[in-house]
């Protein structure tokens, strides 16, 4: 019985990362047009639980965000900055 325990701990914790992967995203955002646009998204980005990484282009007009599929999602990403007044889609 101890062996099965030791045996389901240990393929457990093996496996658990499978569940959760680090994903890359990057969202398009046609309405950067100034210097401070790119402050704003990476703040509303960053305050997204399970966001890792986030590089915000004002020329391209794109964000690249780095996360945590088993936190959040693309779905909320493109909420976090719409509701920060910069509509987003993924341009992946």
């Amino acid at each position: 019985m101890k062996k099965f325990l030791i045996a389901l701990v240990v393929t457990c914790a093996t496996i658990s990362p499978a569940w959760a992967a680090e994903q890359t995203v990057t969202l398009s955002i046609p309405g950067m047009t100034c210097g401070v646009c790119p402050i704003t998204v990476r703040k509303a980005l960053d305050a997204v639980p399970g966001v890792k990484k986030v590089n915000v282009d004002e020329v391209k007009k794109d964000a690249v965000v780095t996360f945590d599929n088993g936190k959040t999602n693309v779905k909320a990403l493109i909420k976090a900055t719409t509701d920060a007044g910069y509509p987003s889609v993924a341009s992946q």
